[in-house]
Parts: structure tokens; C-alpha cells; sequence
């Protein structure tokens, strides 16, 4: 058997802050989980996503460092329609999250905008453009 992506894991400075950023885009993350050094949840399609605290990983890899030079990773969401990118923008920029670039349309065919989330990771939201 050959190895198949399971989980993607992500480093969090503060998880109530990092948790409350996913939950407003939809995911489905216990309410008790803001305080735990490790949190998981299964998506739809069965993969895996996860949030550590730097205490966890420094806590099994001492020599850990975060990485520096530009984002780490990056997610992207998908909206049911053009509206709703510029819908979760302007919801998660209110609530005080970094609003990297605004809603435009892409000339790959997809109304698209990029926030930050806490940690500095880009997060993606993306819609197909109606077809002219």
C-alpha cells in the first residue's frame, strides 16, 4: 500500500483564537476543545485536520522552531457562489481577522479572496464564476 494523505496538522499560537477563526468558516469543532494542546477533526471526505499548540510540539521535539520567511501553509474553502466569498470576507475581516486580499475575480474563472487566520497561514475562499 503506498501512503495516502490522512491529516493536515498546523502549529497554533492560540488555540481558542485559531478555533474560533475555523469555526466561523463552517467546521465543526467542539466548543471544550479551546484549551486542549491538541485538537482533531474528521471532514467529510475523511481526512484529518489538526491544531497543536507550540507547547505540544516543543513538549515531543525540544529543538522545534516555527518556520519564518512567509506563510507555512495555506487552506482553501470553497463557497457555494460568488456572493458568499464576499460574504465570509467581510464577516471574518469585521471580526477582526486579516483581510490579505479582497474579493475579485480571477482570471482563472473564480471570484477568490485570502485571509490570514491567527497564525499568519493564507486562507482561500473561492467560488466558480457564473459561466457568460
Amino acid at each position: 500500500m503506498t501512503p495516502h494523505l490522512d491529516l493536515l496538522g498546523m502549529v497554533v499560537t492560540d488555540m481558542a483564537r485559531t478555533l474560533a477563526f475555523y469555526r466561523r468558516l463552517g467546521l465543526a469543532i467542539p466548543a471544550d476543545a479551546d484549551h486542549a494542546p491538541h485538537v482533531e477533526i474528521t471532514l467529510a471526505n475523511g481526512v484529518r485536520l489538526a491544531w497543536d499548540t507550540v507547547e505540544t510540539v516543543r513538549g515531543f521535539d525540544p529543538g522545534w522552531k516555527p518556520a519564518t520567511g512567509g506563510p507555512r501553509m495555506g487552506l482553501a474553502f470553497r463557497c457555494a457562489d460568488p456572493a458568499q466569498v464576499d460574504h465570509w470576507y467581510a464577516e471574518l475581516t469585521a471580526a477582526g481577522h486579516h483581510g490579505h486580499l479582497p474579493p475579485w475575480d480571477a482570471f482563472w474563472g473564480q471570484r477568490y479572496a485570502v485571509l490570514h487566520d491567527p497564525d499568519g497561514n493564507g486562507v482561500d475562499l473561492f467560488a466558480p464564476l457564473a459561466a457568460d
